[in-house]
């Protein structure tokens, strides 16, 4: 006899811990919580309108994606990244998303060529109406097209698991002044590089992107440590 069988859920409704988990995320990305900043759970509940419980698993599931630390006596705060912390995202970043990138362009066919395309269109309009929340959740859909065109869904697992802190960095260098070229441009040629199915260039772009993005963020660390020795 055999088992009975299931249709397939397309789009899982999100439950309201996966809504209080996105909306604190976005929050703690875009700075509305600065970091080293108490997160409490009242003035939490009362803002979000859910339980204590439904906050406390949000901080739990935050402090796992290293946007929470909890600390003995004050209780959880937005965790703040370090200059450490920062190399050895970007330096991950750059394995991952460079062998992401090589594999996406030997792969390429064109329906993968559209779906680069409609994830780069939703980031430029992100920049345009200049909303970070629209432009975290774009910018991991296109990333999402590249890793799974090359086939590393595993990588792309673990790059979920550094999303929330990525993200942070992201927000801090992409409209800072100090880059060589403005963020969405180089998302452009590591497109264009991946469209054409050339895997060096798309390796070339994908470095450039985060080579820039690493020393701006080099020099908004030494900015911080200047005001905090003054």
């Amino acid at each position: 006899m055999t088992s009975p069988r299931l249709t397939k859920i397309d789009h899982p409704p999100a439950t309201l811990r996966d809504m209080v988990q996105d909306r604190m995320r976005e929050a703690i990305i875009e700075g509305v919580f600065q970091p080293g900043e108490r997160l409490i759970e009242r003035p939490l509940c009362d803002q979000l309108g859910v339980s204590r419980t439904v906050i406390r698993e949000t901080i739990r599931y935050l402090e796992a994606e290293g946007l929470v630390e909890i600390l003995p006596g004050r209780g959880p705060i937005v965790a703040p990244i370090t200059r450490d912390e920062a190399h050895q995202i970007y330096d991950i970043r750059r394995m991952l998303e460079t062998a992401a990138a090589v594999g996406c362009a030997r792969n390429i066919n064109p329906d993968r060529a559209r779906s680069l395309n409609a994830a780069l269109a939703r980031l430029k309009q992100g920049f345009v109406n200049k909303t970070p929340g629209a432009i975290f959740r774009a910018t991991a859909d296109f990333y999402s097209e590249i890793f799974d065109g090359a086939g590393h869904h595993v990588a792309w697992d673990v790059v979920q698991r550094l999303n929330g802190r990525i993200s942070r960095l992201r927000m801090m260098t992409l409209a800072a002044k100090q880059r060589d070229r403005p963020g969405i441009e180089h998302m452009e040629a590591i497109c264009s590089a991946i469209q054409s199915g050339d895997p060096v260039a798309a390796r070339r772009a994908v470095e450039r992107h985060l080579n820039d993005a690493a020393a701006v963020a080099e020099q908004l660390f030494d900015a911080e440590d200047d005001l905090s020795e003054n």
